[in-house]
């Protein structure tokens, strides 16, 4: 019988992730794509004080990550103009260019206020929306994007 007798070297608390950290990694793999708010911009076609606006206007939220904590969106906030409401799909618009035009999903804005008056953080905020919600059978995210706000809003109201 061989035994593995091989020794780890003890780990420097310093090194050790905080749990701050450990958190937004969580978050980070509940999200998946982010966006920079440059990027968040160039895809909508307006300037970055306009998703500054958006983020003061409680619209949209995001959150400090990454190495070089770099403020993000989660990428899923941002669709196509004609999924803007999921229950009347309209025709594709396209931009000059011929491209989609693309929009922040306008359910986000009633439920990020809801949420944030629950006494959320806009860390919380994402993370709830991007995590399994028992009421819904669904993320709340996945639950928007299907049209169904008014559930969302139900399942957010029991938080508090």
């Amino acid at each position: 019988m061989h035994v593995n007798t091989t020794e780890h070297p003890p780990v420097d608390p310093e090194d050790a992730p905080t749990a701050h950290e450990l958190e937004t990694a969580r978050i980070d793999a509940l999200v998946g794509e982010w966006l920079s708010l440059p990027v968040v911009a160039e895809k909508l076609g307006t300037a970055v004080t306009s998703i500054r606006n958006a983020l003061g206007d409680r619209r949209i939220v995001g959150m400090r990550r990454g190495e070089r904590n770099v403020f993000a969106i989660p990428a899923a906030f941002l669709v196509p103009s004609h999924l803007s409401n999921p229950a009347d799909v309209k025709t594709p618009r396209l931009t000059p260019e011929g491209a989609e035009k693309i929009i922040i999903l306008p359910s986000l804005k009633g439920t990020v206020i809801l949420l944030g008056d629950q006494g959320l953080s806009d860390d919380e905020i994402i993370a709830w929306l991007f995590s399994e919600d028992e009421m819904l059978g669904e993320t709340p995210m996945a639950a928007l994007l299907a049209g169904r706000k008014s559930a969302v809003r139900r399942a957010a109201q029991s938080l508090g």
